[in-house]
C-alpha cells in the first residue's frame, strides 16, 4: 500500500493541528495503521495505532491525541490537541499486516512524513 501524510505546520502550544494519511493500492481495511515522530537528533518513536475496534497511543500523547481511520476514503487521521513544544517532530504514517503496534520493524509501508513544529 502506497501512504502519503499531509496537514503538518506550524502551531503554537496548546494549539491543534489534524494529520491525514491517504492511503492507495491494496486494500486498506486489512491494515492495521499506525503514526510515528521522529524528532532532531533522535530515533523514531511510536505515537498511536488503530486496527478493528482497537485504538493505542503512546503515553505522552494519551488524552491529546486521536486516532482514527475512514475506510471508505482509504485515509487514517490523527487529531493532536493541546500541542507542546516537545511534540515537535516529523510524523510518519505507517501499514502494517501484523499487530504489533508500537513495534518499528512490524510495519512494511511507510509514508514521507509530514514536519509538525510546535512554538513556545
Amino acid at each position: 500500500v502506497q501512504l502519503q501524510a499531509f496537514g503538518g505546520g506550524l502551531v503554537q502550544t496548546g494549539g491543534s493541528l489534524r494529520l491525514s494519511c491517504a492511503a492507495s493500492g491494496r486494500s486498506f481495511s486489512s491494515y492495521n495503521m499506525g503514526w510515528f515522530r521522529q524528532a532532531p537528533g533522535k530515533e523514531r518513536e511510536f505515537v498511536a495505532a488503530i486496527t478493528w475496534g482497537t485504538t493505542i497511543y503512546e503515553d505522552s500523547v494519551k488524552g491529546r491525541f486521536t486516532i482514527s481511520r475512514d475506510i471508505a476514503k482509504m485515509t487514517v487521521y490523527l487529531q493532536m490537541n493541546n500541542l507542546k513544544p516537545e511534540d515537535t517532530a516529523v510524523y510518519h504514517c505507517a501499514a502494517s499486516t501484523v499487530w504489533k503496534p508500537t513495534i518499528t520493524q512490524a510495519y512494511g509501508d511507510w509514508g514521507q512524513g509530514t514536519l509538525v513544529t510546535v512554538s513556545s
